[in-house]
């Protein structure tokens, strides 16, 4: 009897957690009161040139957890499928691809010498440069976080929120460290960095934290929101996305909670906060911070005091990625398959592109002349701009 009623609860969670889900991706479930029906796309004068300048099958399926990531003149991806890819940036030709016979739920993390992915059983695999297998570990949980990779390890952030460290020749575990966590946690897009040998990574206690990639050792915790509610999902207050550097200052967001930059020079003090909530996480340039909010209202923020400068309503409801930003762009992708570019100083539409039938989960990637999409169909796609 005991174990039936823990097997009604784990099941009871992940039902109340998918709504939740569905609720901060802004009504993933079919509504006729319009205030939660997708903005239709409006016409609008066309001020950018943008196309698909190439594409690329990298596997099939996606999620939350699979990012692109760029390592010089190479684009490294995953896919659910068990794919493994690396694509050149300039043309789209697949150097190689290895099938890790598994299906994964995260990837990819490297830097340039070990690539990693994870699997929903905890399986952590790492390949070398050509894609061959180097070593297998194990996580204590389901890991659907991209791992970070570098300094001499691959990091992991599993579903029991336990951060642990392997070597990145070996495999040997090195360190682990585990914080306490709520009952309940967004299953959303997370990552974690690795900068001036540190652990960057968000919690779902609405902490960021800072680790000593090579011992484990804890070196900061900042707190960017705290969790209110008399329910679970009250009080869920995740860090998403992943914390974004500019200068001395490191910001970061939660859903149902705040955006928040702290100064790094000054004994790591908060500069400003707002409250905010966001499912997919942040975008910076030197002059600003953006972020979608629950309704997907775009919001440019000043990264010096936190004064709204500009809000975007026209894409409401179209369940946004984070965005991307990059010189005169600021790019997120929808439930459609768009990508939406807009004027960073003004948040005016200024190109539409559709990079497939598919949806757009992941935060596209900013590279020179455009972005990288990765989309749930198994698509990486380069748009020109």
């Amino acid at each position: 009897m005991k174990r039936l009623t823990r097997i009604h609860r784990i099941v009871q969670r992940s039902l109340i957690l998918g709504a939740v889900l569905a609720l901060s991706a802004c009504s993933m479930f079919s509504s006729k009161d319009p205030r939660f029906e997708p903005a239709p796309l409006a016409e609008y004068e066309g001020r950018m040139p943008a196309s698909v300048r190439w594409s690329a099958s990298i596997g099939s399926g996606s999620g939350f957890g699979f990012i692109p990531y760029v390592q010089g003149q190479d684009v490294y991806t995953a896919s659910a499928s068990g794919q493994v890819s690396r694509v050149d940036l300039s043309t789209g030709r697949v150097k190689w691809a290895t099938q890790v016979n598994k299906r994964l739920s995260a990837g990819v993390g490297t830097d340039g010498r070990v690539v990693a992915v994870a699997a929903p059983d905890g399986t952590v695999i790492a390949l070398d440069s050509e894609g061959k297998e180097l070593w297998k570990a194990k996580a204590t949980s389901e890991v659907n976080i991209p791992p970070a990779v570098g300094d001499g390890v691959v990091v992991v952030r599993s579903s029991d929120y336990r951060v642990q460290a392997f070597d990145a020749q070996t495999g040997d575990e090195l360190w682990n460290i585990q914080r306490p966590g709520p009952a309940l946690a967004l299953k959303t897009t997370m990552q974690m960095l690795l900068v001036d040998g540190m652990v960057v990574t968000g919690m779902p206690n609405g902490r960021v934290l800072l680790i000593d990639a090579a011992t484990g050792a804890l070196q900061w915790e900042g707190i960017v929101s705290q969790s209110y509610g008399a329910t679970d999902l009250e009080r869920i207050s995740d860090v998403v996305g992943a914390p974004e550097f500019v200068g001395p200052l490191m910001c970061a967001a939660s859903y149902q909670g705040r955006i928040i930059c702290f100064d790094m020079a000054n004994q790591a003090q908060p500069l400003w906060a707002e409250d905010f909530s966001t499912a997919r996480g942040i975008g910076v340039n030197n002059q600003m911070l953006y972020a979608a909010d629950n309704r997907d209202k775009v919001v440019a923020f000043d990264i010096e005091d936190g004064n709204i400068v500009w809000e975007q309503d026209a894409l409401r409801n179209r369940r946004l990625t984070a965005p991307a930003v990059y010189s005169n762009i600021v790019a997120v992708g929808d439930f459609e398959g768009y990508i939406h570019f807009l004027a960073p100083h003004d948040g005016r539409q200024m190109a539409r592109v559709r990079a497939g039938s598919k949806p757009i989960t992941s935060q596209p990637v900013a590279v020179d002349g455009g972005v990288l999409v990765q989309t749930d169909g198994g698509q990486l796609v380069f748009i020109g701009v």
